[in-house]
């Protein structure tokens, strides 16, 4: 077996090129009622990669090599955007989901509402 470090770490920095690029920290546009929201995401990622040879002393020879790649993705927040205004509402442990309710009262009516007729109709 050949140790080739150099191919292996090309292969890991050609996954990291591929997956950290805009459309991963940036999530698709998507609508809540009225409102357009774009997920802002922050990526990690981090590798490492070994190896060694060896002689044993009866002249038996060993090689290896390893290596690992991890990824670890958390919503921040989001891009939210109502007519001409734009704010960004972060995905904190203790505001995130409460201000996107806070900011949206009306739309929580309105599916209240649409439930309503649903129900009504059935």
């Amino acid at each position: 077996m050949d140790l080739h470090f150099e191919e292996l770490l090309g292969k890991i920095m050609d996954f990291i090129k591929a997956e950290a690029k805009t459309e991963t920290i940036v999530g698709q546009q998507f609508e809540l009622g009225e409102f357009k929201c774009v997920p802002v995401i922050k990526v990690g990622m981090g590798f490492g990669s070994g190896g060694g040879e060896g002689t044993q002393p009866k002249g038996v020879k060993g090689e290896g090599m390893g290596a690992g790649a991890g990824v670890g993705i958390e919503p921040i927040g989001f891009l939210v955007s109502r007519g001409e205004n734009i704010s960004f509402l972060a995905a904190g442990k203790t505001s995130g989901l409460a201000a996107v309710f806070e900011k949206v009262p009306d739309l929580i009516e309105k599916i209240a509402i649409a439930r309503n007729r649903e129900t009504e109709k059935a």
